[in-house]
Formats: C-alpha cells, sequence, structure tokens
C-alpha cells in the first residue's frame, strides 16, 4: 500500500516525508521559480519566453541563486506539508480499509482529498510567502523593460511599506519574515491564508488524482501476485509519473492560486477579489490558454519530487533513524 504497511509508526512516516521532500526542493526549485514567474505575467508584458529563458534570465540578473529566492520558507515548512500530506493518506487509507475489504478508486481517492484538506494547513502560508520571493525578480525585471510603465506599478495595500521602493531596475530584498511580521500586523492570522479556497482547490483534486494513480501504477511493478516486492527505481517512476499527470491537471487552479497570492502587482496588472472574479478576469483578458502558464514547469518540478518522496518513503529511512527494522529497499 502507498505510503508505507500500518505497522509503521507515525514518527517515522514524518520523518520520511520530511526528508524527502527537503531533498524534492532542493533538487527542483529553480523550475519552481520559473514557473511562479511565467504563471504570473501577463499578456503583452512577458519578460520570459520560457522556463529556459526565465533561468537564464534570472541567472543574468540575480545570480546563481537569485534561482532559489524563497527556498529557504520552503525548506522549513515542506517537512511538516510533505510529512502531513504522506501520512494523513496513510491514515486515510487505513480507516477506509478497517472492514478488511480492498480498496477501491473511490476511497482512495477520498483518502486522497482528506490528505490534501489536511496539507492546506502548512501549504497556504508556505506558498503565500514563497510566491512573493519568487516573483520579486520578475516586477523589477519588468520595470527594466518597461521603465515607462514603472511609476504605473500597483503595490498591494497590505505590505505597502515593505514594498515601496522607486522605479530602479533591481531586486526588493524583503525577508520571509518582514512578509510575516507585516501580515500579521495588518491582517492577523488570516492574512497568512490569503487564497485558501483556491490552494484547497488546487490540492485535494491534485491528491485525489495522485494517491490512487500511484497506487495502480505502483502495483504494476510487482513481480509477481505472490511476492509484493517493487523494486525502488520502480516507485520512484510510479510517483514521477503520477505526479506530472495530477500536476498538469490541476495547473488552471494553481494558476488561479498563484495569482490570487500575489501581494505585489506590476504594471498594469489587475487585483482580483476572490477565486471567481480571478478566473473571469483571466479569460476576458488573457483567453483560456493562460490557465496553462507554466504547467509544463509545474510538471517537472512535481515529478521528481514526488518520486524522491515515495523512494524515501518506501525505503524506510525514518524506520532506521528511529532503530526500528529497516525495509529493504526493493520491498514495498
Amino acid at each position: 500500500m502507498p505510503g508505507g504497511s500500518i505497522c509503521h509508526t507515525l514518527p517515522a512516516k514524518l520523518i520520511n516525508g520530511g526528508i524527502a521532500g527537503m531533498v524534492g526542493v532542493t533538487c527542483v526549485f529553480p523550475i519552481d521559480l520559473a514557473k511562479t514567474r511565467l504563471q504570473n505575467q501577463r499578456s503583452g508584458q512577458q519578460v520570459y519566453k520560457n522556463m529556459l529563458d526565465c533561468l537564464i534570465k534570472t541567472v543574468k540578473s540575480e545570480g546563481y541563486f537569485g534561482m532559489y529566492r524563497g527556498a529557504a520558507v520552503n525548506l522549513t515548512l515542506v517537512t511538516p506539508e510533505k510529512a502531513i500530506k504522506l501520512a494523513a493518506n496513510d491514515f486515510f487509507r487505513h480507516q477506509l480499509s478497517k472492514d478488511g475489504g480492498r480498496l477501491t478508486v473511490l476511497k482512495e481517492m477520498l483518502s486522497g482529498c482528506g490528505a490534501g484538506m489536511c496539507q492546506v494547513i502548512i501549504t497556504t502560508p508556505m506558498e503565500m510567502l514563497k510566491i512573493q520571493l519568487q516573483d520579486a525578480g520578475r516586477l523589477a525585471a519588468q520595470q527594466r523593460l518597461i521603465p515607462s510603465m514603472a511609476p504605473a506599478l500597483k503595490l498591494g495595500a497590505v505590505l505597502s511599506r515593505s514594498y515601496n521602493t522607486n522605479p530602479a531596475p533591481h531586486v526588493v530584498r524583503v525577508s520571509a519574515m518582514q512578509i510575516t511580521r507585516e501580515l500579521l500586523q495588518t491582517k492577523g492570522v488570516p492574512g497568512l491564508y490569503r487564497g485558501l479556497g483556491a490552494t484547497l482547490m488546487r490540492d485535494m483534486p491534485f491528491s485525489m488524482v495522485y494517491f490512487p494513480l500511484f497506487a495502480h501504477l505502483h502495483q504494476l511493478g510487482r513481480h509477481s501476485p505472490e511476492d509484493p516486492a517493487v523494486p525502488f527505481y520502480w516507485s520512484f517512476v510510479s510517483g514521477c509519473l503520477a505526479g506530472s499527470i495530477a500536476a498538469v491537471t490541476v495547473s488552471p487552479c494553481d494558476v488561479v492560486k498563484t495569482r490570487l497570492q500575489s501581494l505585489k502587482k506590476g504594471a498594469n496588472e489587475e487585483t482580483y477579489n476572490g477565486v471567481v472574479d480571478c478566473i473571469r478576469k483571466i479569460l476576458r483578458k488573457e483567453g483560456p490558454g493562460a490557465f496553462l502558464k507554466g504547467a509544463s514547469c509545474r510538471a517537472l518540478v512535481i515529478a521528481p519530487l514526488f518520486g524522491i518522496a515515495q523512494v524515501v518513503y518506501f525505503v524506510g529511512v525514518g524506520e532506521f533513524l528511529l532503530g526500528y527494522t529497516p525495509q529493504s529497499i526493493c520491498s514495498s
């Protein structure tokens, strides 16, 4: 069963999810940064042509570590986020299979839905802070390319002090702690949960697609019905494939979430009053194609992220660290 057997302890599951998340984020964060910037740029004001162009321009203007703006937030919060997601899915699967029967696809989808609902406790503020840091370079680049429009930059009502800058072509260095303090002072805790509805709209369907799909792909790698052992590379491939399919499926929701959580707007970039208003304005001004912005980047981010997560989870690193009998690298 994906996520390890029920006999494994919850602490081991949390360690596995945390380690997997940190390794995965470190590997794919530059692509995630490109995804955020591509999703936020509007028609007629493109700073980047595609993912590669975005990464090249980022390195040229911000240096190598510019590709990791906001990574500290993710590395700090991805451990509890991934841990909650994997452990919650495992818990719900166990609860739904107590009758001893085989889990149906519907029950697997319900388990994934429950996991998606649980993880937004951490995901929403994590994404909120990460997006502000990732998008700062795009706004600075836009000012360089369209200097005449710089005075028209619309600053969010929130963080007006933190982001109040002259139209100089440089990246504003704002820390995650500074953004957090400003939000808490002006909006309170709800300020950190801006875009919660859109995050739920993305993460619940994602988990409903990902976990059942992974479970069935993973079973295909078994040597035989009598031998449930699955090679570790098959866990990786299954996680990558299921993750990329689920990521592309919910990509439109991710675009809406990114737009809603961006506090600072560039030149002539509209603001949105909720999910429905955001969808309506994107359709009217940019067309249906805008909902697939950054879809390929998101697939490239999610695929290795969940592939690595499943390998770490199935290998049983947490069990080993806690002194339990570790799973074989080729066991499920």
